[in-house]
This record gives structure tokens, C-alpha cells and sequence, in this order.
């Protein structure tokens, strides 16, 4: 069965101690709230998304969206959780204060996203593509525009949508075909097909908020020729009630490998009123806006994805009983030993653990970059976190989702025959887990934009903060008393060494030969982070020594924290050296097969 309990010891450690101090000095707009408060909030989020939404995610499976007439129906449930959820708060908790919003740092949100997403990944879409139309709406849209539509969008009245890829567009956005007609009164009317657009259309809300991509009569090819549109559903009148129809209309709603319980249509424009949002022909930068946001939230579905696809696979360990322990009997009171005796489990069940609480760690500390990229007070501050973000969001994104899935599959494996059937529920965390992979940008275009923009930016100056942080740390623990982080400080110098030497590499093969780079892309991408987790688990591990020889009443905790780091580090840093092997081969064997020959 699908089994979660919100990991909020874990989440405190994270939000508390592990980043107590970092770099990004102090955040503007944080002085009322405090430790309690942000406990409190976790703990109520903890509470609504395992009554509430956790219930609904087989369900929701097993019954999926169905388009009627015209109007897309979500499962049994969904409306009523949807407005349980918008009634309680949980979809302003980050939106700004001056449009109705609570305005909570991202490192409590984050962490209110991975509960989420956990707990229903189907129906974390719907408030998630709201919050990420809302960030490129405030970011660029006119003070009409978001005093008309912010207040609605982030209450959850009304829902949001980015609406990018046509049937011949995806990620090169330079082919789309959709069209935007001026009109004499500064609007314009649209007219095209999109598809796979997530919450397309659903019957939570009174009203949706498409932000569409479009070109203009006399708009430049490819990228540069690109604009961001605003357009409603329904046209609201005056006073903010829903008027006439827009003519966005249904055409289907996809048959998907998973996440059946999010609607996802492909969307006929037909002469729709909308309005630009930003400046015509800038419209790729405003939606990027969106998508660097929505990227570092995939990154967190598959965090959510991971933890409850361990934690269900933990329990499952714990009542399945088969054979004996290897070294004899555990149990010598039942007639087998559970299977979280055998060592080989006990493999797959760490690997998730580990996943999930690196994951989560590096997550909160790209979260404070957000917090300070938007609100640091020292302008120095501000640009350096920027810079951090920039280096982190492919890296959140790919690699979280490639290492939720894995996750997923190893959930599987520990159920056996019982994974692969339904009646579980496991099955479902892969299929849901697999799109993560894929939208927002495939990892394989996340690879590409670390190594072919992140990395040579401004001389490599989106590598400085992160470069500087693992090696002030490394080189003060390799001399720590405690000799396991001794050990480890050393294994992470030998990683963070093959991370600079495959930097070198890139940047010099990459510039001369740019198949080089890509094809050296995805184990880089690999290889940063991993060292990005160790980091986090050694500043952990070091952090759980000190408390434990202080006396800490949780030393359980603590204890935990240094086995699952000490796991990371004997049996999955070393894929640093695996990763460093294969970028330093070059891309001879990648590309030596001839075209033909496929």
C-alpha cells in the first residue's frame, strides 16, 4: 500500500540546522515569522496533504480525467480537496503579500511542495502551474494586468497555464505557428493549436489563465520573433465575475503513461482575446521566468516521488516475511524473517534514503538561493545567489527526477510480483515519476544548458559560489577529530577534484568541438550533483557529531543521519569516479557509429 508520513524531523533539520548560516546573508521580509511558525505550518501541511490528498492519489489513478461535452472532469474528490486546499491557504503560501499572498520564504515552501507531491502528484499540478504563471506575471506583466488577475490566481480562484508546445514544437519553440493579431483597442486575438499542456482545463475553478506563447504578423523568425500572451477561458467582466466564453476550446485530453488524475489537453485558440505580457518578441524570456521556476518544482516532485516510494517500500520490508537472515535466524518466533534482514534490501532501502534526504538538502539550500535572489539585502548577496540558482536549477531538476525514478523502480523490486500489480499501488510512483524526466525541459536539455550556458557564463561565474562553498568545507574536515568525517571529507575531495578536472576538460574540449561538451553533458551533470549532495551530507554529518556530544536528547536522529551519510559516501559518491572516467573519453565512442549503421 502506499504509505507516507511526512518526514518533518528531517524537513526541521534542513529548514533549522543544516543552513543555519550559509552565504546569502540576510532576506528582507522575513523578520515576523520565526522557527514556530514555520513548524506549525509544516506540520498542519503534513496533516491536510496525508487526509486529504494521499487518499485520493490510487483513486484518482484508477479513475483519471474524462473530457464531456467539452468540459474536462477531474476524479471523484479532487473539486472538494481542491477547495479544501485553496480555503486553508496552501496556495498563497509564497505569493506576495500586496496581491493577497503570505509571503513565506521558498525554503518553507519548498518543503510544503514536497508533501505535496508526495502525496499527489497528479493534483499538486493544478496549484503548481497557477504559482508559476503567477512568477512570470509579476515579473513582467503590467500593473493592470496583475492587479486584475494576481489576486484570483493566487487565492486559487482561478487557475494558471503555460502553453508552449505545438505538434511540431517542443523544446525548439522557434517553429511554433501560433498566431497573435493586434487589435485597435491593445489587445490582440489568437489563433492555434497547443498541446500537453498541463491543467489545461479542469472543473476546480471558475476560470483559467493561459499564458501562451505567439507571434505577431511582422514578428522576426525563430526565438526572437516570439511574444508572451495572457488569455483567459472566459472574459471576466468589470467587477472580476466570469463573462462570455474566449474561445479556447478542448480538443483532447492525453492518454498518459501516468499522472492520470492531472489533465493534460491539447488547447484550440480560435480568434481568443488576449494581452501581451512584457515586451513583444521577449516573450521566450518572460516564460523562462516560469519554467526556471517550474523546474526547480519538477525537481521537487521527484523528491516527493522518492520519499513516499521509500517510505511504502520501508514498510512493506517490515511485514513481508521471506527466508532467513543470511547470519541465521531474526525471528526465530515467525516462520521466516522479514526481507529488511537481507542485506540486498537493505542496499535498495538505504539508496532511497539516502536519495531522499541528499535530495532534500541540496533542495533547501537551492530554495535559500531563491529566498535570497528575490530578497537579500546586501545587493552583493543578491547577485551571488542569482548566480547559484542559475548553476542549480538544471541540476535540481535532472537530477532529482533521474534519481526519483530510480527510486521508484527500486520500490518496485522490494514489493516483487506485488509492485508490479496494482493492488499496491508502487506501480503508479514509476509511472508518475517517469514524466518528471521529461517535461519542463527533458534532463538531457538540462545537461546541455549546465555545460553549454551555466557553466562558461561570465567566465565561469555561476560556478564560483558552489565551487567555493564545497571547497572551504572540504578543506576544513579533512582535519576534523572525528575520523569517519576524516574519511569522508577525503572521499569528497577526491570527488570534488574530478569535478574540477572534468570542468577543465569540458571547457577546453567544449570550445573547440562543441559535440565534446554534449556528449559529456549528462555524467557532468551527474557528477556536480553528487558532489552538490556529499556536501550536504558532510556539513550533516558533521552538525549530527556535534550534537550527539553535546548530549542531544534525539540521539536517534542524529545517529541515523551519520549511517545514511556514511552510506551515501562508501556506496554511492564513488559514481563521481565512473562519471569522471566517462567524460574524460570524450565523444568518440558516443558519435564513432556511422548513421547508416542504426
Amino acid at each position: 500500500m502506499q504509505v507516507y508520513n511526512a518526514p518533518l524531523r528531517d524537513m526541521r533539520f534542513v529548514l533549522h540546522e543544516l543552513f543555519k548560516e550559509d552565504e546569502f546573508g540576510p532576506v528582507a521580509g522575513q523578520d515576523e515569522f520565526g522557527p514556530e511558525l514555520y513548524d506549525a505550518i509544516l506540520e498542519e501541511a503534513a496533516r491536510v496533504t496525508q487526509e486529504v490528498l494521499l487518499p485520493l492519489n490510487a483513486t484518482g489513478d484508477i479513475e483519471g480525467c474524462k473530457l464531456e461535452n467539452g468540459v474536462v472532469r477531474t476524479p471523484a474528490g479532487f473539486k472538494e480537496a481542491y477547495s479544501q486546499f485553496c480555503e486553508g491557504g496552501w496556495a498563497a503560501l509564497a505569493s506576495p503579500v500586496e496581491y493577497g499572498g503570505q509571503g513565506l520564504p521558498e525554503a518553507v515552501n519548498k518543503l510544503v511542495e514536497e508533501m505535496i507531491c508526495a502525496t499527489n502528484l497528479s493534483f499538486s499540478l493544478y496549484p503548481g502551474l497557477t504559482h508559476g504563471a503567477t512568477t512570470a506575471l509579476m515579473g513582467h506583466g503590467s500593473e493592470d494586468l496583475k492587479s486584475f488577475y494576481l489576486p484570483k490566481m493566487i487565492s486559487g480562484e482561478w487557475s494558471g497555464t503555460m502553453c508552449l508546445t505545438e505538434a511540431h514544437c517542443g523544446t525548439d519553440l522557434g517553429l511554433l505557428r501560433t498566431r497573435a493579431e493586434p487589435q485597435e483597442d491593445g489587445s490582440y486575438r489568437l489563433t492555434g493549436g497547443k498541446i500537453f499542456i498541463s491543467a489545461g482545463d479542469h472543473d476546480l475553478t471558475d476560470n483559467v489563465i493561459h499564458l501562451v506563447l505567439a507571434r505577431t504578423p511582422d514578428a522576426p523568425k525563430g526565438v526572437k520573433g516570439i511574444s508572451l500572451f495572457l488569455v483567459p477561458k472566459y472574459l471576466p467582466k468589470d467587477d472580476g465575475s466570469v463573462g462570455p466564453a474566449n474561445g479556447v476550446s478542448v480538443a483532447a485530453i492525453e492518454h498518459k503513461m501516468g499522472l492520470k488524475a492531472s489533465a493534460t489537453c491539447q488547447l484550440e485558440f480560435n480568434d481568443s482575446k488576449g494581452w501581451v505580457v512584457g515586451e513583444l518578441n521577449k516573450g521566450l524570456a518572460a516564460m523562462f521566468t516560469m519554467m526556471n521556476t517550474e523546474r526547480v518544482s519538477v525537481g521537487i516532485q521527484g523528491l516527493g516521488i522518492n520519499e513516499v516510494a521509500y517510505q511504502s517500500a520501508v514498510a512493506y520490508a517490515k511485514d513481508r516475511l521471506q527466508g532467513r537472515a543470511l547470519g541465521g535466524a531474526a525471528r526465530p518466533d515467525l516462520p521466516a524473517d522479514p526481507i529488511i534482514v537481507h542485506p540486498d534490501v537493505r542496499r535498495m532501502l538505504m539508496t532511497m534514503r539516502a536519495y531522499a534526504e541528499g535530495c532534500r538538502a541540496l533542495g533547501q539550500w537551492a530554495a535559500r538561493g531563491l529566498d535570497a535572489e528575490a530578497n537579500a539585502i546586501d545587493p552583493a548577496d543578491k547577485s551571488r545567489a542569482a548566480d547559484f540558482v542559475a548553476l542549480m536549477t538544471p541540476v535540481v531538476k535532472a537530477l532529482f527526477t533521474d534519481l526519483a525514478f530510480d527510486a521508484a523502480n527500486m520500490a518496485v523490486q522490494v514489493h516483487g510480483g506485488h509492485g508490479y500489480i496494482r493492488d499496491h499501488g508502487i506501480e503508479q510512483f514509476v509511472r508518475d515519476a517517469r514524466i518528471a524526466q521529461i517535461y519542463e525541459g527533458t534532463n538531457g536539455v538540462q545537461a546541455l544548458d549546465l555545460v553549454g550556458r551555466k557553466m562558461p557564463a561570465h567566465m565561469g561565474r555561476y560556478m564560483r559560489p558552489f565551487f567555493h562553498a564545497v571547497s572551504e568545507q572540504v578543506e576544513a574536515l579533512v582535519k576534523h577529530d572525528d575520523k569517519a568525517i576524516t574519511g569522508w571529507a577525503a572521499g569528497m575531495q577526491q570527488a570534488f577534484g574530478a569535478l574540477q578536472l572534468s570542468t577543465g576538460m569540458i571547457a577546453q574540449k567544449g570550445m573547440k568541438d562543441p559535440e565534446e561538451a554534449g556528449a559529456a553533458a549528462t555524467d557532468y551533470l551527474r557528477l556536480l550533483g553528487l558532489v552538490g549532495i556529499g556536501h550536504c551530507f558532510l556539513k550533516s554529518a558533521r552538525i549530527a557529531t556535534e550534537r550527539l556530544a553535546e548530549g542531544t536528547d534525539e540521539a536517534g536522529f542524529y545517529k541515523a543521519k551519520l549511517a545514511t551519510a556514511g552510506f551515501f559516501f562508501d556506496r554511492i559518491l564513488p559514481q563521481a569516479t565512473a562519471a569522471f572516467l566517462a567524460i574524460k573519453s570524450g565523444k568518440r565512442s558516443t558519435m564513432a557509429l556511422e548513421l547508416e549503421a542504426f
